[in-house]
């Protein structure tokens, strides 16, 4: 996946009133600007949301265009412009949000998982005696003790292991983590630890064994956060905000100020990217939470503007589990250049690796194959030590200290800040028991039910009670849309309810199938188009446009177009003879008629010769990711090709590779062959 953010931003003044938030990024010298924002009228604190559930999104599109003038309109649907709306609301403030894409659908979805509280700041504040890196490292951990408290069922302490490879590293690197505990304080999630050189292999057997000499854990926080970051807009709508998806800010609107004279920003004109309708949505005050597209929207106000925001991006992959174990992460800075590599243990799958590179503004990011090769030889995550950009964690304070500005600037009259503790969609009522009630009440499976109750807390049990009866014994309800992930058919209905309104919303931020594994959300895909189809009245042409739409979206943003070219016809074969001898074996299996290649019916015969069924268009698209001459057969020479390319770890989770050397392993037993999908998510 590939994902751009903004490095060494700040807030900015732009025409008087339009106040500039660059997303996710450095807030402490926001602190030392004054923001030119527009008066707002004082009103009463919200205590309770206004509504139970959150508005439609035709309702909220009808406030946007009926409500004469709003306190505040915030442009961006990310972490930051969503916190600024909850934030704003809960004041009291008449608040409005527009996104032109989907909520989260930027950085915000992309990000590492972690909420960390920002361990390498700690140590430059120690280093350089800098008490600004001190009281934000101070700040991050208060974040992110709250964030764990307000959406339980979306978050959870990780520990992470950081191994030492040199014995005088041992006491330095714990004394740094200790400091780190102290300065946490009550918001310590756990204490940190020392594991010895056997225990920290047992965990990742595959660090430099010869050079390690230990290991010490600390805890940080982790989150899901697409779903984070829907359920900040959620409750923001619940509480009363005019929240919209799809709605581009296409210019701003702009009046006399009669005090000074001096134009000042009024307002934005939006069009409903789905329908193409424009209106106006005039606000006293203007917040541009963009991110990397900062600056498209401050030249929106003047053509002349100078850009401050420097875009890079970067790539993550997925890998399997095993990379990683289910309830620990690994950062190592002892890689062969100096830099950082992390494995991160995430849905059941490893995340690893990122790059950071200048790059152009796209809304569309795609992971280029030199990243992705980059990573992959490597399976490292880089990360530069000269970029202070912001965090997911501050998310809030970020928040907060914009809508300050404007109450200390402008000696406003609105209410202090009630995002502290306050619980976000789903977090109210969550237990660690509650999927048990799932399975109790529902006929859940257990493995569907922790996955609903991780996903949408208390509104769990909305889901199970749209989920469809499954004509079988147990479970009784919920329908999988893949037989490998546990989302079923029930969360498209609902996902419409969390303002989903196309295709990739769906495989990409309700569920996580996208970033999970390319594979599986492309075969979900026919039926989740269905499914949205019934439910949003499309006709065939438009379910025919969300399928291609969503196709291009695996295939460019989400790695499968760089995961498909890892192998190659000119890739080599550097195998051992032994290796060679073993895979030409297991080849022949299928060959039985020595032809030297295999096609559909071949693996049709193995299958059924072990009574096992499987639909041939699915046999098609396994054969068809390593037929590279596309010739409609696999010839040896690309079998073996198959092989060297998984040896070097150029490609993982091959199915076809998978199901041979199962069908290999099981002919004689004549069991059953589970073809499980592995590291679809590039």
């Amino acid at each position: 996946m590939a994902f751009q953010k903004a490095v060494k931003g700040t807030i900015l003044v732009g025409g008087g009133a339009l106040a500039s938030v660059l997303g996710l990024s450095q807030f402490a010298h926001y602190r030392r600007k004054q923001v030119n924002l527009a008066y707002v009228q004082a009103a009463e604190c919200i205590s309770e949301p206004v509504n139970r559930e959150p508005p439609s999104r035709e309702a909220q599109l009808l406030s946007l265009q009926n409500t004469a003038e709003f306190d505040i309109l915030v442009i961006g649907g990310g972490a930051t412009g969503c916190g600024c709306a909850l934030d704003a609301v809960t004041r009291g403030l008449k608040t409005a949000l527009v996104e032109r894409d989907d909520f989260s659908s930027g950085t915000s979805s992309r990000s590492t998982k972690l909420i960390h509280g920002g361990v390498r700041y700690l140590q430059k504040a120690i280093m350089k005696l800098d008490i600004e890196q001190y009281r934000m490292v101070k700040e991050a951990l208060h974040e992110r003790a709250n964030l764990l408290e307000i959406a339980p069922h979306l978050s959870a302490p990780l520990p992470i292991m950081l191994p030492v490879y040199k014995w005088w590293q041992l006491p330095y690197y714990w004394v740094g983590i200790k400091l780190y505990d102290l300065v946490a304080g009550s918001n310590c999630l756990k204490s940190s630890y020392v594991l010895s050189k056997s225990r920290a292999l047992e965990h990742f057997p595959m660090l430099q064994k010869d050079k390690l000499v230990g290991a010490i854990v600390y805890y940080d926080g982790q989150h899901n956060d697409a779903r984070m970051n829907l359920a900040i807009a959620l409750t923001a709508a619940r509480y009363g905000a005019a929240t919209a998806n799809y709605m581009e800010v296409v210019s701003l609107l702009k009046k006399t100020d009669p005090h000074t004279g001096k134009e000042r920003v009024s307002g934005a004109r939006c069009k409903d990217v789905l329908t193409g309708q424009e209106f106006d949505v005039r606000a006293k005050c203007v917040i541009n939470a963009t991110g990397p597209f900062t600056d498209t929207v401050r030249k929106m106000d003047d053509k002349n503007a100078a850009a401050i925001c420097q875009p890079s991006a970067g790539v993550h992959i997925v890998m399997p589990g095993y990379y990683s174990p289910e309830s620990m992460g690994l950062l190592d800075p002892a890689t062969s250049d100096g830099r950082v590599i992390f494995f991160l243990p995430w849905q059941k799958m490893t995340i690893a690796g990122t790059t950071d590179t200048p790059t152009d503004i796209t809304h569309h990011p795609i992971p280029s194959e030199e990243d992705i090769n980059f990573i992959l030889n490597e399976v490292r995550n880089y990360l530069s030590c000269d970029v202070e950009g912001g965090k997911w964690t501050t998310y809030r304070s970020m928040a907060e200290d914009t809508i300050n500005a404007a109450i200390k600037t402008h000696d406003l009259k609105a209410g202090p800040s009630r995002t502290v503790g306050l619980f976000l969609q789903g977090g109210k009522d969550w237990s660690p028991t509650l999927y048990i009630r799932l399975v109790q009440d529902y006929g859940l499976e257990s493995e569907v039910a922790q996955h609903l109750a991780a996903t949408y807390g208390d509104k769990a049990f909305e889901v199970a009670k749209m989920a469809s009866v499954t004509g079988k014994r147990w479970p009784i309800v919920g329908v999988r849309l893949v037989s490998e992930f546990p989302y079923i058919e029930a969360e498209v209905k609902y996902g419409i309810k969390e303002y989903a309104c196309t295709a990739v919303d769906m495989i990409s931020r309700r569920t996580r199938l996208a970033f999970l594994n390319v594979q599986a959300a492309e075969e979900a895909l026919p039926r989740i188009v269905e499914l949205m189809g019934r439910e949003l009245n499309w006709d065939d042409y438009k379910k025919e446009e969300e399928l291609e739409t969503a196709r291009k979206f695996l295939y460019y943003e989400m790695g499968y177009k760089s995961r498909s070219e890892q192998l190659t016809d000119r890739s080599e074969i550097s195998l051992l003879p032994s290796d060679i001898d073993r895979y030409k074996k297991r080849f022949h299996k299928f060959d039985a008629d020595q032809k030297g290649f295999i096609t559909i019916v071949d693996v049709q015969r193995v299958l059924e010769s072990i009574n096992v069924q499987m639909d041939e268009n699915t046999l098609h698209e396994i054969l068809n990711e390593v037929d590279l001459n596309k010739n409609g057969q696999v010839e040896l020479n690309e079998f073996l090709q198959l092989m060297s390319a998984i040896q070097k770890g150029r490609v993982s989770g091959s199915r076809l590779a998978i199901l041979m050397k199962t069908a290999e392993e099981n002919l004689d037993r004549r069991v059953p062959i589970p073809v499980d999908r592995s590291c679809g998510g590039l």
